[in-house]
């Protein structure tokens, strides 16, 4: 028995550093699940970044179908379903406000249709009791596109249809001969962010990359740059075949 006793004490001895170790490993699996993941910020640093007016540092994310948002100069038809005296055909005005017949004025501008109702809602409280209230659009700013730079036709044009890039540039009037065919497409994803895009028109045309293609959205801006060598030429004398002398230049 005695000759066992060695063994007994070595199995007792390793069953307790067993336990210690599944302790030790519970405990770290609990401060895991407890532990918050480093690479996403608290609320309260989110919110310390969105800033005191709640608008971030960086762009929203876009949604995929937005609704117009009314601007200055629209006209919009109101009417009150249970009391149609109060209907009425306005133009916002280039503050923002509209002036509505017995209730005031409300500013609306950059408004929804669905938000501009419940703006003239709220408004109209004081002197309506839960009123129903209905908005259309009548007249509004339609959707355009602007190409400039090297193009026959540089201005805004109406973007009635899809249209792409290579397409907005022939409405435009196409390439002039010193036009380079890397072109910029400017996006605004909000007010104080742009984004800019290359395409590079000569390989859509030849057959590459064709799924690149950029679709036009209301209020882009197509810049088509000068080629460095016509840039080049307004300042260096330039004949084909005859190189210029250096002296006549001073």
């Amino acid at each position: 028995m005695r000759r066992f006793r060695p063994v007994a004490w070595l199995a007792l001895a390793l069953l307790g550093v067993g336990t210690l170790t599944l302790g030790q490993g519970q405990k770290a699996t609990t401060t895991a699940k407890n532990e918050q993941p480093t690479d996403t910020p608290p609320a309260e640093v989110v919110q310390q970044q969105a800033g005191k007016d709640g608008s971030a540092e960086h762009p929203a994310l876009q949604h995929r179908n937005p609704r117009y948002r009314v601007n200055r100069d629209d006209v919009i038809q109101i009417n009150f379903a249970l009391s149609p005296e109060l209907n009425q055909k306005v133009t916002i005005q280039p503050d923002g406000y509209v002036t509505l017949q017995s209730i005031g004025s409300v500013y609306i501008a950059g408004l929804t249709v669905s938000e501009v109702v419940a703006a003239i809602k709220k408004a109209s409280v004081s002197i309506l009791n839960d009123p129903i209230v209905d908005v259309d659009l009548v007249d509004f700013q339609r959707a355009f596109f602007t190409v400039t730079g090297q193009v026959g036709k540089p201005g805004q044009y109406d973007l009635r249809h899809d249209t792409n890039v290579a397409e907005a540039i022939a409405v435009a009037g196409g390439l002039l001969p010193t036009a380079k065919t890397q072109v910029f497409v400017y996006h605004r994803v909000s007010p104080s962010w742009m984004e800019v895009k290359k395409y590079n028109l000569k390989e859509v045309l030849n057959g590459k990359n064709v799924n690149e293609v950029i679709d036009m959205q209301p209020g882009d801006m197509v810049f088509v740059p000068e080629k460095f060598i016509a840039n080049f030429k307004k300042y260096v004398p330039y004949t084909s075949g005859i190189y210029a002398n250096p002296q006549s230049l001073f």
